[in-house]
């Protein structure tokens, strides 16, 4: 698992776009327009979103559109670069959401986490970041609560810290019980632990929910492969070269299958060697 923030593109970096921008629930949907110009002209030309944003913020009037307005000034200042502002803005608009919408104050406190990430603060970062999957679930929105965790995870897992990974992880399965990416990244966590029958089961339950998935298939085949189980393995990475030609995810399954070697013919019942 790895971890990579690009602040070059039009969204924070390590927060998926349907997170950084989906419509908030109920309240937030009246002035979701705002909002959304104001993310919109972000994207395109930052300096007059960051004018509009603070301009916003000297008119704002509720809880929610100073949460908002700090949303696009911190989303405006991540395209300018400027990530330290950005994680401050973002922080303040954490504060700022409507004590109601613990899943807006998450997401933005998710931002500020990856903004310091961006940075190059990564200890800033860790409790933001654990702040934000925390707020989720308090919030009892599991979805989101579940893909913050495995946003959590991956940063622990980059900065070595496997363990707290592996229950951050647990945390996400437990927020969501469907969420084929937390339980792809749990399994391959227990393989890299040395825990494979954990992990098994684990990849087992990702190939349930994503059955077409490359990742899983190449993932249960080196789980397979590891656990001495050289046929499930052939199988597995065989899946991968089927759904997925061509694919990252198939050349990596054809090396697998490459260092496995040819496979052994098995004997029919009436050749077997006399005793």
């Amino acid at each position: 698992m790895q971890v990579g923030p690009d602040p070059s593109t039009g969204a924070m970096p390590g927060l998926p776009d349907e997170l950084a921008d989906r419509p908030e629930r109920g309240e937030m949907q009246a002035p979701q327009e705002s909002l959304s110009e104001c993310l919109r002209e972000a994207s395109s030309f930052p300096q007059a979103a960051l004018d509009r944003a603070q301009a916003w913020r000297e008119t704002a009037q509720t809880d929610l559109e100073f949460a908002q307005s700090a949303h696009c000034l911190g989303l405006a200042l991540v395209q300018l670069g400027r990530l330290d502002e950005a994680r401050r803005a973002f922080e303040v608009g954490s504060g700022e959401a409507p004590a109601d919408n613990l899943s807006y104050s998450a997401r933005l406190a998710a931002m500020a986490g990856n903004a310091a990430l961006a940075a190059g603060d990564v200890e800033g970062a860790l409790p933001l970041l654990d702040r934000a999957g925390g707020q989720a679930l308090a919030a009892g929105d599991g979805a989101l609560a579940a893909d913050l965790r495995v946003d959590l995870a991956r940063f622990l897992v980059r900065v070595g810290r496997e363990e707290d990974a592996a229950l951050a992880l647990g945390e996400a399965r437990e927020a969501d019980g469907d969420d084929a990416e937390a339980w792809l990244l749990s399994a391959t966590l227990s393989r890299r632990l040395g825990r494979l029958g954990e992990a098994q089961a684990q990849i087992e339950r990702a190939a349930l929910l994503s059955p077409r998935d490359p990742q899983v298939g190449l993932e249960a085949g080196v789980i397979a492969a590891m656990s001495g189980r050289e046929s499930d393995a052939r199988a597995s990475f065989g899946s991968v070269l089927a759904v997925a030609p061509g694919s990252r995810e198939a050349d990596r399954a054809q090396r697998y299958l490459d260092q496995l070697g040819p496979e052994e013919p098995e004997l029919p019942e009436e050749d077997t060697f006399p005793e």
